[in-house]
């Protein structure tokens, strides 16, 4: 079954790809994807920068079967701090509509935007 994704999904993965180049666990640069550290089913931090991180095909596949070393990876990653940040971040509810979606689409297009002509930029995230 395939995944569903729209716009704000296809900017969002754009944008966390932009900002991190390369797989960040295997340093490769070729068939990059965003993973969520929390499920995208969580539209609180679906879109958010702090929930994504750049992985290859392969490191993708075997960290979303071996959720236990993804966990274990992304606490030496990002701390422990980070991730009960984002814990307590995802608790919270977002209803989206074709509208709001729109909008990320487009904050993050303009993001990237800025990435490119400006590459010391940081990128923003939407929430």
């Amino acid at each position: 079954m395939s995944i569903k994704r729209d716009a704000a999904d296809i900017w969002f993965s754009k944008a966390v790809r932009a900002r991190d180049k390369h797989c960040q666990s295997c340093g490769k640069t070729e068939t990059l994807q965003a993973m969520h550290i929390v499920g995208r089913r969580s539209k609180i931090v679906r879109y958010s920068l702090d929930n994504a991180v750049t992985g290859c095909a392969a490191c993708h596949r075997y960290f979303t079967e071996n959720p236990l070393a993804f966990h274990d990876w992304l606490r030496n990653l990002y701390g422990d701090g980070h991730l009960d940040l984002l814990r307590e971040k995802s608790r919270g509810i977002l209803k989206t509509n074709e509208a709001l979606r729109r909008e990320i689409a487009k904050h993050y297009r303009e993001e990237i935007r800025r990435l490119e002509a400006d590459e010391s930029y940081v990128m923003i995230s939407y929430n």
